[in-house]
């Protein structure tokens, strides 16, 4: 994945949009409680389903007015390259799970696609009120700080992190990521299993981990923390090592001294 070129009206796009996130964050952390919801599948998924809704009222229509020509990917939890042109790929809950169980680790997200390669994002956590942002070309920022990955080179002292990313995912798949921690519990210093993606991929961005990898392609899991790891110096790929676009099969997003070492434990199981 590469962010060469910088992507034009990213400045004033980037107010406008970080403007609309926080504001339905608002709405999100509103329906916010510190005990689970649901105990039912039914019960949880219907939890779920209300959080995205309510969310999506507020963050749409001011998405599409911001952006002329820009098109809506309905499927949250879709994956597979977009047709041609500018696509918003928006999380009304990333972390939905989390939120309605009363967790922390939840957020908005809001990313512009361009003929498949990312080239602006905002993540907001409503609980703490910090904003990660990043334009293509532009650099990635937390707040108004700059945002720097890992100078790690030393797999073996690296924190990395992997998850799910779908419920329901085929045996295959949860196997290999059972196999993919078995390995990296070998090579790695510590490794943290959880959903997700964005919330790990944030801090591969700030360099507080080395690496984040999965075996999906879930866009709107991924779209945000790759700009934001490419925009921060990181590197993102997929498990082949080829360049990173959301027709990719697998993710792997790390720092750059470590990235290489990552691909030789991971690349087998792809």
């Amino acid at each position: 994945m590469s962010s060469a070129m910088p992507f034009a009206a990213g400045t004033t796009l980037l107010a406008e949009v970080t403007e609309a996130v926080r504001t339905a964050g608002r709405t999100l952390l509103d329906r916010h409680t510190p005990q689970a919801r649901g105990v039912s599948l039914d019960e949880v998924v219907a939890e779920i389903h209300a959080n995205d809704d309510a969310v999506l009222e507020v963050l749409r229509e001011p998405l599409l007015r911001a952006r002329e020509g820009s098109r809506w990917a309905e499927d949250e939890l879709a994956g597979g390259a977009l047709p041609p042109g500018e696509w918003w790929v928006v999380d009304p809950a990333e972390g939905n799970i989390n939120h309605v169980h009363g967790m922390d680790d939840w957020a908005v997200t809001a990313t512009l696609v361009r003929d498949n390669r990312p080239v602006l994002t905002v993540v907001h956590l409503p609980l703490t009120g910090d904003t990660y942002t990043a334009v293509a070309g532009g650099g990635a920022r937390l707040n108004d700080r700059p945002l720097k990955a890992s100078a790690k080179t030393d797999l073996g002292a690296a924190l990395v992190g992997t998850g799910q990313a779908r419920p329901g995912e085929d045996e295959r798949t949860f196997r290999r990521i059972g196999d993919s921690v078995t390995a990296m519990l070998v090579n790695g210093l510590v490794v943290r299993v959880s959903v997700p993606a964005t919330m790990q991929l944030i801090h591969v961005a700030a360099g507080r981990t080395d690496a984040f990898w999965q075996f999906s392609d879930v866009r709107s899991g991924l779209v945000a923390g790759a700009l934001l790891v490419a925009e921060a110096g990181g590197t993102v790929t997929d498990l082949a090592g080829e360049p990173w676009h959301t027709g990719s099969r697998d993710f792997l997003a790390a720092a750059p001294g470590v990235h290489g070492a990552a691909l030789t434990v991971l690349a087998p199981l792809a």
